[in-house]
């Protein structure tokens, strides 16, 4: 692809987002019906497509996070086609009243929601994102471009496919939806220029795609999503419930940013809550990478998955089944571990100290901040939203799981009777 092909594909999806203007909720609930009944028509066509990009990831040895983000199975379709219909069972956000004032002229004055326009979404290897961020985008009045990564390029392509086949089925423009297919890093920077055309710009992937993008891109973006999770074992927990909600934060899904990188155990705890941690760690292959105080209260177990900690370990984002381990005497201990080595995305707490609870939850400035309950709930899908654009940290503009109302504006409508103003 050449600049000028990039451009005019740009171009045709910004006409494009124009229509959306004019489309009502139920033509919007409608069209992502006959997008949800075509994928699930082709299911056996995308896991074909998916099998090719999963075989050539192997080839290019691509690590195990990598390859559990690309791969499709059935059960992955049907998440995939259970977010389309939360997505339709959501309210539409576009047209919302959020303010409604008679002015001492006596005008009336509304603020009201509108669409930002035209999406762009630079992945790496979650042919997922295809479809969700292409349903929200719908559902919020948005046209949008995708990028994808090379190692999905032929999954995303089916489903880009059958999305614009859809459209095409539904009787309006098929550029609502656009794929860019060149895998060159230039068309990358390229993209990343066309502020004219795109209104919002957002990273799906690690923390080099991110940084990039901050750099590089000069419309809006979304430049947080960085993902370095901490949880908190207080005096005050119980074990058996910290070992279970420990365990699934970490090994629910591994290669995820909301997935547990760092566990803060407090001294009081740790030869109750470090054991049984371990040993469920153990049976699942994590690798257990211990400060000093913990790993010798290992040493007598001789696990072979514990290896002794680096300073390297702290603000990691291991998005693997690698864990770090660090024993603190004070709740003021992991609050100030969390400071200095967070990300701002999701950390949490286990303990049943009301006092614990509130000064962690007071201290902790995240994007999300779990009590009680695994780091992995921070999710669009299960904060309600559908399904997520993105989960940003960002402190302006959208903060957290991204879902339709983040993809809006709004615009004031001012309502007068020949007013003139005096100055």
């Amino acid at each position: 692809m050449e600049k000028q092909d990039l451009i005019k594909l740009t171009k045709k999806t910004h006409k494009a987002s124009q229509i959306l203007s004019n489309f009502t909720t139920q033509d919007k609930n409608n069209l992502l019906n006959l997008i949800h009944t075509n994928i699930n028509k082709n299911k056996n066509n995308i896991l074909e497509k998916n099998k090719i990009d999963v075989k050539n990831a192997k080839t290019m040895k691509k690590d195990f996070a990598f390859i559990d983000r690309l791969t499709l199975t059935k059960h992955k379709i049907e998440v995939m086609l259970n977010g389309i219909q939360n997505i339709i069972s959501l309210n539409d956000p576009i047209g919302k009243i959020l303010e409604d004032k008679i002015l001492d002229n006596q005008m009336n004055l509304k603020k009201i929601t509108v669409p930002l326009g035209v999406i762009g979404v630079i992945y790496e290897s979650r042919p997922d994102v295809t479809t969700d961020i292409s349903s929200l985008c719908i559902k919020s009045g948005n046209a949008v471009i995708l990028k994808g990564g090379k190692e999905s390029m032929n999954t995303n392509i089916c489903l880009t496919s059958i999305i614009k086949q859809s459209l095409k089925e539904f009787g309006t423009d098929e550029n609502l939806v656009n794929l860019i297919e060149s895998t060159d890093r230039k068309i990358t920077k390229e993209f990343l220029q066309l502020n004219d055309y795109i209104n919002l710009m957002i990273p799906r992937g690690g923390e080099s795609l991110v940084k990039m993008v901050e750099k590089e891109a000069t419309m809006p973006s979304i430049t947080g999503g960085i993902g370095v999770t901490h949880l908190y074992i207080d005096p005050s927990a119980d074990i058996d419930k910290a070992v279970s909600v420990a365990f699934n934060s970490k090994v629910s899904k591994p290669s995820v940013c909301n997935a547990l990188d760092t566990l803060l155990i407090h001294s009081k705890v740790l030869h109750d809550f470090l054991p049984p941690m371990i040993k469920k760690l153990s049976e699942s292959n994590v690798e257990v990478r211990c400060d000093v105080k913990s790993y010798k209260a290992l040493k007598k177990y001789n696990y072979q998955n514990v290896l002794k900690s680096s300073n390297n370990d702290w603000g990691q984002e291991f998005l693997d089944l690698v864990i770090s381990i660090k024993c603190v005497d004070s709740i003021e201990e992991a609050l100030t571990h969390i400071y200095d080595y967070g990300s701002g995305h999701t950390d949490g707490i286990i303990g049943e100290s009301k006092n614990s609870i509130e000064t962690f939850v007071n201290n902790i400035d995240s994007a999300a901040v779990m009590v009680n309950a695994s780091t992995q709930f921070n999710d669009g899908g299960e904060f309600g939203l559908g399904a997520e654009v993105a989960v940003s940290t960002n402190k302006y503009g959208a903060r957290g799981p991204m879902g339709l109302e983040s993809l809006c504006s709004y615009k004031w409508i001012l309502i007068g009777n020949g007013n003139i103003r005096i100055r």
